[in-house]
């Protein structure tokens, strides 16, 4: 026995046929297999969907404001629950608001109609909501704080 017989077998295994390569198609340009997006529904989307964000920071200004004074009569808990009830109320209605907006948006980009502007919305509403109270019920308390 040869001890060169070992590598003789190893490379008579290898076949010496032409190896098959995988053939790989064009990829698209976006990822969801959709068509590419020119530059002027690109801009178009984008001016609707900044038009949503200022209109639910706006929105939410306004309504943090005005549940201070909606829900004036409720006392306690109820209070609280009330306002965050009409905070979710006031996004949804901006919800509905967008999709009458008629946003052209690829299916991947379906849910900015929901999520556009969600935190700034919240921390917004809440934000005003708690300065409006404070300075509307400042009198009121005896907390050591002329004015």
């Amino acid at each position: 026995m040869d001890p060169n017989d070992s590598k003789k077998e190893s490379t008579e295994d290898i076949p010496t046929g032409d190896i098959e390569t995988e053939k790989t198609e064009p990829v698209p340009e976006t990822p969801s297999g959709e068509p590419p997006v020119s530059d002027a529904e690109k801009s178009e989307k984008d001016r609707k969907l900044n038009k949503l964000f200022w209109m639910r920071v706006a929105l939410a200004i306004i309504a943090g404001i005005s549940a201070t004074f909606i829900f004036e009569d409720i006392e306690g808990e109820d209070r609280r629950w009330a306002s965050i009830g009409f905070m979710i109320i006031i996004f949804f209605a901006t919800i509905i608001i967008a999709k009458g907006m008629k946003m052209q948006l690829p299916s991947s980009d379906r849910k900015k109609i929901v999520t556009q502007a969600i935190g700034s919305y919240v921390f917004l509403y809440l934000f005003s909501w708690i300065v409006s109270y404070t300075l509307t019920h400042l009198g009121n308390t005896s907390s050591g704080i002329n004015i």
